[in-house]
């Protein structure tokens, strides 16, 4: 089964998307807030993609607060992880942010919250899996 790492601090989103992916979409889905467990993850290659939410508010590394684009930035730069997709998401963004987002994090995909309908997120989690 295709396992998925979510990293999203609001209970209500992550129950969402943790419905979305598992009943919908078929995929086993782990849950973090940990940037090095983050990192253990995709430098072991058990899991296949990164659901990110941008505004992390009580996730740290090394002492220091980092919202998803910085967790984003740090999963990229490791040579054993960086080739696992990151979907970004989040509510707080206005029209064309999706692309800004992904090119200052270095992700290679982008959806809003809230989910139009739960098929959304899994229809484009499929796509760029099928990507990578």
């Amino acid at each position: 089964m295709t396992r998925i790492l979510v990293v999203e601090d609001e209970p209500p989103s992550r129950a969402v998307i943790h419905k979305a992916l598992t009943r919908l979409g078929g995929y086993e889905v782990i849950f973090t807030e940990e940037v090095e467990a983050a990192l253990r993850l995709t430098r072991s290659g058990e899991v296949a993609l990164v659901v990110m939410d941008v505004a992390l508010c009580n996730t740290a590394h090394r002492g220091w607060p980092v919202d998803g684009l910085a967790f984003t930035r740090l999963l990229k730069a490791d040579p054993l992880g960086r080739n696992v997709p990151v979907l970004l998401t989040t509510a707080y963004a206005l029209r064309g942010d999706g692309e800004r987002l992904c090119a200052e994090s270095g992700a290679e995909g982008y959806i809003a919250k809230p989910f139009r309908e739960l098929g959304h997120l899994v229809d484009k989690v499929r796509s760029m899996l099928a990507a990578s």
